[in-house]
């Protein structure tokens, strides 16, 4: 038995809500709806195009749902899934951060050509205002002779900083500091 036309296939869900997003003036309307969609299925989101024809069942759609109504009344995606990419990397993040952005990614690789350009053996990198950790965690990853301090005033950041870093084995290479700016330094 193929699909009906009434059943709300993978397909039509992200179309549907592909254009709902667009409506409400929000950015990012396609990709918005396939990470929420890929994330109430548990999957990956380029599996979403192998899967097109497959109706989610009834706990998925209704956690999808939700999320989309959320999401147009002006919650981030970021938020509702808990993560953020960033350079590759999968960020946990809620309201205790800001959510990394894009434009960020060009801070990382300025600071990466920089330390590149160096003629040292080791450098110390103060990251103010981690708040997720992305910039100093993705740094680690990239820089193994650099070491690091990254502060915020927000304990609850530097928790989940902290909680980051240990999901990309980074937790031995930064030090979590909460202070204001520098004085941590």
């Amino acid at each position: 038995s193929g699909t009906q036309d009434s059943d709300w296939t993978i397909k039509r869900l992200l179309d549907w809500t592909s254009g709902f997003f667009k409506s409400k003036g929000l950015d990012s309307a396609r990709l918005g709806a396939e990470i929420l969609l890929s994330e109430a299925l548990r999957c990956q989101r380029i599996e979403l195009y192998t899967r097109f024809a497959e109706v989610p069942d009834d706990d998925v759609l209704a956690t999808y749902r939700d999320w989309v109504k959320r999401h147009a009344a002006g919650e981030p995606v970021a938020y509702l899934v808990g993560s953020k990419e960033f350079y590759s990397l999968k960020f946990e993040v809620d309201s205790r951060v800001l959510i990394p952005r894009p434009e960020t990614e060009h801070v990382v690789i300025a600071a990466i050509d920089a330390v590149k350009s160096m003629d040292r053996e080791t450098v110390a990198i103060v990251d103010v205002g981690t708040g997720s950790g992305c910039i100093a965690i993705t740094l680690a990853t990239q820089l193994p002779q650099a070491r690091f301090l990254a502060t915020d005033v927000r304990a609850s950041a530097i928790e989940l900083a902290s909680s980051n870093a240990a999901r990309h084995q980074m937790e031995s290479r930064i030090e979590f500091v909460v202070g204001d700016l520098l004085a941590p330094v």
